[in-house]
Protein backbone atom coordinates (compact mmCIF):
# COMPACT_ATOMS: atom_id res chain seq x y z
CA UNK A 1 0.00 0.00 0.00
CA UNK A 2 1.41 3.30 -1.10
CA UNK A 3 2.17 6.33 1.46
CA UNK A 4 0.29 9.21 1.54
CA UNK A 5 1.44 12.28 2.91
CA UNK A 6 -1.10 15.67 2.57
CA UNK A 7 -2.42 18.07 4.88
CA UNK A 8 -5.80 17.91 3.67
CA UNK A 9 -6.11 14.26 2.04
CA UNK A 10 -8.52 13.15 -0.47
CA UNK A 11 -9.86 9.59 0.72
CA UNK A 12 -10.67 9.48 -3.08
CA UNK A 13 -7.26 9.43 -4.19
CA UNK A 14 -6.76 6.19 -2.51
CA UNK A 15 -8.92 4.30 -5.17
CA UNK A 16 -6.19 5.63 -8.18
CA UNK A 17 -4.08 2.94 -9.84
CA UNK A 18 -0.81 4.11 -8.15
CA UNK A 19 0.46 0.08 -8.90
CA UNK A 20 0.78 1.68 -12.79
CA UNK A 21 3.06 4.15 -13.95
CA UNK A 22 1.28 7.35 -14.46
CA UNK A 23 2.23 7.25 -18.26
CA UNK A 24 0.42 4.07 -18.98
CA UNK A 25 -2.90 5.23 -16.57
CA UNK A 26 -6.28 4.35 -18.79
CA UNK A 27 -7.75 7.06 -20.35
CA UNK A 28 -10.95 6.58 -18.29
CA UNK A 29 -9.00 7.59 -15.34
CA UNK A 30 -7.87 11.24 -16.77
CA UNK A 31 -9.41 14.73 -17.75
CA UNK A 32 -8.18 16.09 -20.96
CA UNK A 33 -6.86 19.52 -20.30
CA UNK A 34 -3.91 21.60 -21.76
CA UNK A 35 -0.53 21.49 -19.73
CA UNK A 36 2.84 22.64 -20.27
CA UNK A 37 6.02 20.67 -21.73
CA UNK A 38 7.79 18.99 -18.96
CA UNK A 39 10.79 16.64 -17.86
CA UNK A 40 8.23 14.76 -16.03
CA UNK A 41 4.94 12.89 -16.50
CA UNK A 42 1.84 15.20 -15.82
CA UNK A 43 -1.38 14.09 -16.08
CA UNK A 44 -4.83 15.31 -14.41
CA UNK A 45 -7.72 13.70 -12.38
CA UNK A 46 -11.25 14.29 -11.09
CA UNK A 47 -11.66 13.25 -7.71
CA UNK A 48 -15.07 13.65 -6.04
CA UNK A 49 -15.54 16.47 -8.33
CA UNK A 50 -11.80 17.92 -8.44
CA UNK A 51 -9.40 18.20 -10.50
CA UNK A 52 -5.82 17.59 -9.43
CA UNK A 53 -2.41 17.45 -11.43
CA UNK A 54 -0.38 14.72 -10.67
CA UNK A 55 3.47 14.71 -11.27
CA UNK A 56 5.60 11.53 -11.64
CA UNK A 57 8.64 12.45 -9.92
CA UNK A 58 11.70 10.95 -7.57
CA UNK A 59 10.62 11.06 -3.66
CA UNK A 60 12.71 14.02 -2.24
CA UNK A 61 12.17 16.26 -5.66
CA UNK A 62 8.14 15.63 -4.61
CA UNK A 63 8.41 16.38 -1.22
CA UNK A 64 11.04 19.69 -1.63
CA UNK A 65 8.10 21.05 -3.97
CA UNK A 66 5.29 19.44 -1.87
CA UNK A 67 6.96 21.93 1.34
CA UNK A 68 8.14 24.38 -0.48
CA UNK A 69 4.60 24.68 -1.78
CA UNK A 70 3.04 24.53 1.07
CA UNK A 71 5.43 27.88 2.14
CA UNK A 72 4.73 29.46 -0.43
CA UNK A 73 0.61 28.80 0.32
CA UNK A 74 1.24 30.39 3.85
CA UNK A 75 2.69 33.59 2.13
CA UNK A 76 -0.45 33.81 -0.10
CA UNK A 77 1.60 33.82 -3.17
CA UNK A 78 0.20 33.34 -7.02
CA UNK A 79 0.75 29.22 -6.71
CA UNK A 80 -0.94 26.58 -7.07
CA UNK A 81 -2.28 24.68 -4.31
CA UNK A 82 -0.60 21.73 -2.61
CA UNK A 83 -2.22 18.67 -1.89
CA UNK A 84 0.14 15.83 -1.08
CA UNK A 85 2.93 13.24 -2.08
CA UNK A 86 2.23 9.48 -2.76
CA UNK A 87 5.10 7.48 -2.05
CA UNK A 88 6.31 3.82 -1.73
CA UNK A 89 4.67 3.05 -4.72
CA UNK A 90 5.00 -1.07 -6.43
CA UNK A 91 4.16 -1.75 -9.66
CA UNK A 92 2.34 -5.36 -9.70
CA UNK A 93 5.92 -7.07 -10.18
CA UNK A 94 6.90 -5.64 -6.85
CA UNK A 95 9.40 -3.03 -8.74
CA UNK A 96 9.73 0.69 -7.09
CA UNK A 97 7.76 3.65 -8.80
CA UNK A 98 8.54 6.84 -8.44
CA UNK A 99 6.66 9.48 -6.13
CA UNK A 100 3.52 11.33 -7.20
CA UNK A 101 3.39 15.30 -6.53
CA UNK A 102 -0.72 16.04 -6.25
CA UNK A 103 -1.54 19.94 -6.53
CA UNK A 104 -4.71 21.15 -7.46
CA UNK A 105 -6.05 22.28 -10.76
CA UNK A 106 -6.39 26.13 -10.50
CA UNK A 107 -9.60 26.44 -12.19
CA UNK A 108 -10.31 28.95 -14.65
CA UNK A 109 -6.72 28.52 -15.77
CA UNK A 110 -4.71 27.86 -19.08
CA UNK A 111 -0.67 27.71 -19.14
CA UNK A 112 0.94 30.69 -21.16
CA UNK A 113 2.28 28.05 -23.62
CA UNK A 114 -0.83 27.01 -24.49
CA UNK A 115 -2.19 30.71 -24.86
CA UNK A 116 1.56 31.59 -27.27
CA UNK A 117 0.11 28.83 -29.42
CA UNK A 118 -2.10 30.64 -30.95
CA UNK A 119 -3.04 33.81 -32.56
CA UNK A 120 -2.59 37.30 -30.10
CA UNK A 121 -3.34 40.40 -30.62
CA UNK A 122 -0.60 42.66 -29.56
CA UNK A 123 -2.61 44.38 -26.63
CA UNK A 124 -3.05 40.43 -25.21
CA UNK A 125 0.28 40.00 -25.37
CA UNK A 126 1.34 42.67 -23.83
CA UNK A 127 -1.07 42.09 -20.83
CA UNK A 128 0.38 38.51 -20.99
CA UNK A 129 3.42 39.97 -20.02
CA UNK A 130 2.71 42.49 -17.48
CA UNK A 131 0.95 39.59 -15.90
CA UNK A 132 4.25 37.60 -16.52
CA UNK A 133 6.81 40.01 -15.27
CA UNK A 134 4.36 40.79 -11.86
CA UNK A 135 4.61 37.32 -11.10
CA UNK A 136 8.16 37.37 -11.27
CA UNK A 137 8.77 40.58 -9.21
CA UNK A 138 6.34 39.34 -6.78
CA UNK A 139 7.87 36.44 -6.01
CA UNK A 140 11.58 37.68 -5.88
CA UNK A 141 9.84 40.46 -3.32
CA UNK A 142 8.56 37.08 -1.25
CA UNK A 143 12.38 35.46 -1.35
CA UNK A 144 10.97 33.34 -3.73
CA UNK A 145 13.93 31.82 -6.19
CA UNK A 146 12.59 30.22 -8.99
CA UNK A 147 15.04 28.72 -10.95
CA UNK A 148 12.85 27.43 -13.64
CA UNK A 149 10.42 30.22 -15.16
CA UNK A 150 8.86 29.22 -18.47
CA UNK A 151 5.73 29.36 -20.58
CA UNK A 152 5.12 25.93 -19.21
CA UNK A 153 5.38 26.19 -15.59
CA UNK A 154 3.37 29.54 -15.52
CA UNK A 155 -0.73 29.86 -15.54
CA UNK A 156 -2.64 32.59 -16.45
CA UNK A 157 -6.17 33.26 -15.35
CA UNK A 158 -8.49 35.96 -16.28
CA UNK A 159 -8.59 38.97 -13.27
CA UNK A 160 -11.59 41.19 -14.31
CA UNK A 161 -10.22 41.42 -17.84
CA UNK A 162 -6.67 41.26 -17.52
CA UNK A 163 -4.70 38.30 -16.60
CA UNK A 164 -3.04 37.22 -13.31
CA UNK A 165 0.30 34.71 -13.78
CA UNK A 166 0.60 31.88 -11.37
CA UNK A 167 3.39 29.58 -10.48
CA UNK A 168 2.66 25.95 -11.48
CA UNK A 169 6.05 24.35 -10.65
CA UNK A 170 8.53 24.61 -8.22
CA UNK A 171 10.49 22.10 -8.08
CA UNK A 172 13.71 24.15 -8.68
CA UNK A 173 12.82 26.92 -6.11
CA UNK A 174 14.10 28.04 -2.95
CA UNK A 175 12.67 30.51 -0.09
CA UNK A 176 15.00 32.70 1.57
CA UNK A 177 14.14 35.91 3.80
CA UNK A 178 15.19 37.79 1.36
CA UNK A 179 16.92 37.44 -2.52
CA UNK A 180 19.99 39.23 -3.39
CA UNK A 181 20.38 41.41 -6.12
CA UNK A 182 22.66 38.37 -7.82
CA UNK A 183 19.70 35.71 -7.23
CA UNK A 184 17.52 38.10 -8.83
CA UNK A 185 19.44 38.82 -11.83
CA UNK A 186 20.39 34.96 -12.29
CA UNK A 187 17.01 34.10 -11.55
CA UNK A 188 15.79 36.54 -14.51
CA UNK A 189 18.79 35.25 -16.78
CA UNK A 190 17.51 31.93 -16.13
CA UNK A 191 13.95 32.93 -16.78
CA UNK A 192 15.45 34.87 -20.39
CA UNK A 193 16.67 31.71 -21.53
CA UNK A 194 13.91 29.58 -20.65
CA UNK A 195 11.55 31.80 -22.25
CA UNK A 196 13.36 32.48 -25.49
CA UNK A 197 14.12 28.25 -26.38
CA UNK A 198 9.82 28.44 -25.95
CA UNK A 199 9.04 30.98 -27.71
CA UNK A 200 11.10 29.47 -30.84
CA UNK A 201 10.22 26.33 -29.94
CA UNK A 202 6.73 27.29 -30.84
CA UNK A 203 8.14 30.05 -33.93
CA UNK A 204 9.73 26.25 -35.57
CA UNK A 205 6.44 24.69 -35.14
CA UNK A 206 4.32 27.41 -36.66
CA UNK A 207 2.32 27.87 -33.74
CA UNK A 208 3.72 31.52 -32.83
CA UNK A 209 1.92 34.13 -34.96
CA UNK A 210 4.19 36.37 -36.80
CA UNK A 211 4.44 39.39 -35.29
CA UNK A 212 5.34 37.99 -31.86
CA UNK A 213 9.09 38.02 -31.86
CA UNK A 214 11.43 36.03 -29.41
CA UNK A 215 14.02 37.73 -29.41
CA UNK A 216 12.40 41.39 -28.80
CA UNK A 217 9.55 39.46 -26.47
CA UNK A 218 12.27 38.72 -24.11
CA UNK A 219 13.83 42.21 -24.09
CA UNK A 220 10.30 43.56 -23.44
CA UNK A 221 10.16 41.37 -20.60
CA UNK A 222 13.23 42.00 -18.96
CA UNK A 223 12.77 45.90 -19.42
CA UNK A 224 9.69 45.72 -17.85
CA UNK A 225 10.83 43.85 -14.65
CA UNK A 226 13.85 46.12 -14.07
CA UNK A 227 10.68 49.15 -13.96
CA UNK A 228 8.75 47.28 -11.85
CA UNK A 229 11.65 46.38 -9.46
CA UNK A 230 12.74 50.01 -9.78
CA UNK A 231 9.27 51.34 -8.91
CA UNK A 232 8.45 49.17 -6.07
CA UNK A 233 11.59 49.40 -4.27
CA UNK A 234 14.00 51.95 -5.52
CA UNK A 235 14.44 55.12 -3.30
CA UNK A 236 13.34 58.77 -3.89
CA UNK A 237 14.61 62.42 -3.15
CA UNK A 238 12.83 65.56 -3.14
CA UNK A 239 12.59 68.79 -1.69
CA UNK A 240 10.37 69.08 1.56
CA UNK A 241 8.31 71.24 0.47
CA UNK A 242 7.01 68.30 -2.36
CA UNK A 243 5.73 65.97 0.37
CA UNK A 244 2.74 65.36 -2.11
CA UNK A 245 5.27 63.22 -4.41
CA UNK A 246 5.42 60.97 -0.95
CA UNK A 247 1.49 60.06 -1.72
CA UNK A 248 2.18 60.17 -5.34
CA UNK A 249 4.68 56.88 -4.54
CA UNK A 250 1.71 55.18 -2.35
CA UNK A 251 -1.07 55.71 -4.70
CA UNK A 252 0.91 54.15 -7.72
CA UNK A 253 2.21 50.95 -5.95
CA UNK A 254 -0.89 50.75 -4.58
CA UNK A 255 -2.60 50.47 -8.03
CA UNK A 256 -0.20 48.64 -9.47
CA UNK A 257 -1.92 45.99 -6.23
CA UNK A 258 1.00 46.13 -3.94
CA UNK A 259 0.86 47.16 -0.53
CA UNK A 260 3.66 49.57 1.89
CA UNK A 261 4.02 48.10 4.92
CA UNK A 262 6.23 51.52 5.90
CA UNK A 263 8.01 54.11 4.46
CA UNK A 264 11.94 55.00 5.42
CA UNK A 265 12.27 58.31 5.32
CA UNK A 266 15.53 60.75 5.86
CA UNK A 267 15.88 64.17 6.02
CA UNK A 268 19.50 65.98 5.53
CA UNK A 269 20.72 68.00 8.06
CA UNK A 270 18.45 71.28 7.29
CA UNK A 271 15.94 68.99 6.31
CA UNK A 272 15.37 70.36 2.82
CA UNK A 273 16.08 67.08 1.16
CA UNK A 274 13.87 64.29 1.70
CA UNK A 275 15.12 60.72 0.82
CA UNK A 276 11.70 57.93 1.28
CA UNK A 277 12.38 54.04 0.58
CA UNK A 278 8.65 52.11 0.56
CA UNK A 279 8.82 49.03 2.50
CA UNK A 280 6.76 46.75 -0.03
CA UNK A 281 5.08 43.79 1.52
CA UNK A 282 2.71 41.81 -0.98
CA UNK A 283 0.65 42.04 -3.71
CA UNK A 284 -3.11 42.17 -3.32
CA UNK A 285 -4.18 45.55 -1.79
CA UNK A 286 -7.64 45.79 -3.28
CA UNK A 287 -8.04 41.74 -2.98
CA UNK A 288 -7.60 41.84 0.83
CA UNK A 289 -9.71 44.74 1.45
CA UNK A 290 -12.75 43.39 -0.27
CA UNK A 291 -11.84 39.89 1.73
CA UNK A 292 -12.16 42.02 4.97
CA UNK A 293 -15.16 43.68 3.57
CA UNK A 294 -17.16 40.61 2.28
CA UNK A 295 -15.43 37.54 2.56
CA UNK A 296 -15.41 37.37 -1.39
CA UNK A 297 -11.78 36.18 -1.94
CA UNK A 298 -10.97 37.31 -6.11
CA UNK A 299 -8.35 38.21 -8.29
CA UNK A 300 -6.63 41.54 -7.85
CA UNK A 301 -8.47 43.52 -10.45
CA UNK A 302 -11.39 42.14 -9.90
CA UNK A 303 -10.85 42.94 -6.33
CA UNK A 304 -10.69 46.19 -7.92
CA UNK A 305 -13.78 46.33 -10.21
CA UNK A 306 -16.20 45.04 -7.46
CA UNK A 307 -14.65 47.43 -4.82
CA UNK A 308 -15.20 49.99 -7.03
CA UNK A 309 -18.58 49.37 -7.59
CA UNK A 310 -19.16 49.18 -3.70
CA UNK A 311 -17.94 52.49 -3.68
CA UNK A 312 -20.52 53.76 -6.42
CA UNK A 313 -23.26 51.55 -4.44
CA UNK A 314 -21.90 53.78 -1.28
CA UNK A 315 -22.07 56.93 -2.59
CA UNK A 316 -25.83 56.27 -4.64
CA UNK A 317 -27.72 55.49 -1.38
CA UNK A 318 -25.63 58.34 -0.22
CA UNK A 319 -23.56 56.14 2.66
CA UNK A 320 -20.13 58.06 2.57
CA UNK A 321 -20.39 58.47 6.32
CA UNK A 322 -21.87 55.03 7.27
CA UNK A 323 -19.33 52.29 9.00
CA UNK A 324 -17.52 50.18 5.77
CA UNK A 325 -18.77 46.93 6.79
CA UNK A 326 -22.33 47.87 7.38
CA UNK A 327 -22.68 49.36 3.69
CA UNK A 328 -20.09 46.10 1.94
CA UNK A 329 -23.00 43.50 3.28
CA UNK A 330 -25.70 45.74 2.36
CA UNK A 331 -23.96 45.43 -1.19
CA UNK A 332 -22.67 42.54 -1.87
CA UNK A 333 -26.49 40.63 -0.21
CA UNK A 334 -28.80 43.57 -2.65
CA UNK A 335 -26.48 43.90 -5.42
CA UNK A 336 -23.60 41.30 -5.70
CA UNK A 337 -25.65 37.92 -4.91
CA UNK A 338 -28.65 38.45 -6.90
CA UNK A 339 -26.74 39.10 -10.05
CA UNK A 340 -24.59 36.01 -9.06
CA UNK A 341 -27.90 34.09 -8.57
CA UNK A 342 -28.99 34.69 -11.74
CA UNK A 343 -27.27 32.86 -13.92
CA UNK A 344 -29.21 29.50 -14.56
CA UNK A 345 -27.62 26.61 -13.29
CA UNK A 346 -26.42 25.16 -17.26
CA UNK A 347 -24.33 28.54 -17.61
CA UNK A 348 -22.47 28.77 -14.07
CA UNK A 349 -19.32 26.70 -15.42
CA UNK A 350 -19.15 29.45 -18.38
CA UNK A 351 -17.09 32.10 -15.82
CA UNK A 352 -16.34 31.92 -11.93
CA UNK A 353 -18.90 34.85 -10.25
CA UNK A 354 -16.39 37.40 -9.82
CA UNK A 355 -15.81 37.82 -13.74
CA UNK A 356 -19.45 37.34 -13.95
CA UNK A 357 -19.95 40.39 -12.40
CA UNK A 358 -17.04 42.27 -13.47
CA UNK A 359 -18.75 41.43 -17.11
CA UNK A 360 -22.05 42.25 -16.24
CA UNK A 361 -20.53 45.71 -14.91
CA UNK A 362 -19.11 46.23 -18.26
CA UNK A 363 -22.31 45.56 -19.75
CA UNK A 364 -24.68 47.69 -18.08
CA UNK A 365 -22.48 50.26 -18.81
CA UNK A 366 -22.30 49.77 -22.22
CA UNK A 367 -26.05 49.36 -22.39
CA UNK A 368 -26.26 53.15 -20.31
CA UNK A 369 -24.34 54.28 -23.30
CA UNK A 370 -26.25 53.27 -25.63
CA UNK A 371 -29.69 54.24 -24.05
CA UNK A 372 -28.44 57.79 -22.28
CA UNK A 373 -29.16 57.54 -19.16
CA UNK A 374 -28.43 54.82 -16.72
CA UNK A 375 -29.30 51.07 -16.57
CA UNK A 376 -30.48 48.92 -13.69
CA UNK A 377 -27.60 46.12 -12.71
CA UNK A 378 -30.32 43.21 -12.15
CA UNK A 379 -31.44 44.96 -16.38
CA UNK A 380 -28.59 44.78 -16.86
CA UNK A 381 -27.14 40.86 -15.57
CA UNK A 382 -30.33 39.55 -17.73
CA UNK A 383 -29.39 40.86 -20.69
CA UNK A 384 -25.77 39.92 -20.39
CA UNK A 385 -27.10 36.23 -19.43
CA UNK A 386 -29.46 35.99 -22.04
CA UNK A 387 -27.03 37.72 -24.92
CA UNK A 388 -23.79 37.53 -23.83
CA UNK A 389 -22.83 34.39 -21.51
CA UNK A 390 -24.68 31.88 -23.30
CA UNK A 391 -22.60 32.09 -26.06
CA UNK A 392 -19.44 31.74 -24.31
CA UNK A 393 -17.82 28.35 -24.07
CA UNK A 394 -17.28 27.04 -20.54
CA UNK A 395 -13.94 27.88 -18.99
CA UNK A 396 -14.21 25.42 -16.23
CA UNK A 397 -12.50 22.06 -16.36
CA UNK A 398 -13.49 21.21 -20.05
CA UNK A 399 -10.59 23.86 -21.54
CA UNK A 400 -10.79 23.44 -25.15
CA UNK A 401 -7.29 22.13 -26.64
CA UNK A 402 -4.15 24.33 -28.42
CA UNK A 403 -5.52 25.16 -31.80
CA UNK A 404 -4.48 24.68 -35.24
CA UNK A 405 -1.81 27.29 -36.28
CA UNK A 406 -3.71 30.66 -37.66
CA UNK A 407 -6.41 29.91 -35.12
CA UNK A 408 -7.41 31.95 -31.97
CA UNK A 409 -7.54 29.84 -28.93
CA UNK A 410 -10.27 31.43 -27.26
CA UNK A 411 -12.31 34.36 -28.90
CA UNK A 412 -12.66 36.73 -25.97
CA UNK A 413 -8.98 36.82 -24.62
CA UNK A 414 -8.40 39.19 -26.92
Amino acid sequence: MPRFVATRPDTGLLSLPWDIPLEDWPEDQLVALPRGISRHVVRFVRVNGTVYAIKEVMEHLAMHEYRLLRDLERLDSPSVEPVGVITDRLDKNGEPLDSILVTKHLQFSLPYRALFSSTLRPDTVNRLIDALVALIVRMHLLGFFWGDCSLSNTLFRRDAGAFAAYLVDAETGELHQDISDGQRAHDLYTAEINLFGEFSDLEAGGLLDQDIDPLETITTITARYEALWKELTAPEEFHSDEMHRLDSRIRRLNELGFDVAEIDIITDWDGSQVRIQPKVVDAGHHSRRLLRLTGLDVEENQARRLLNDLDSYSAATDQQNEDEEIVAHEWLTDVFEPVVRSVPRDLKRKLEPAEVFHEVLEHRWFLSEQAGHEIDTMEAARSYVGDVLAAKPDEKLTLPPAPLPGTTLDPDLD
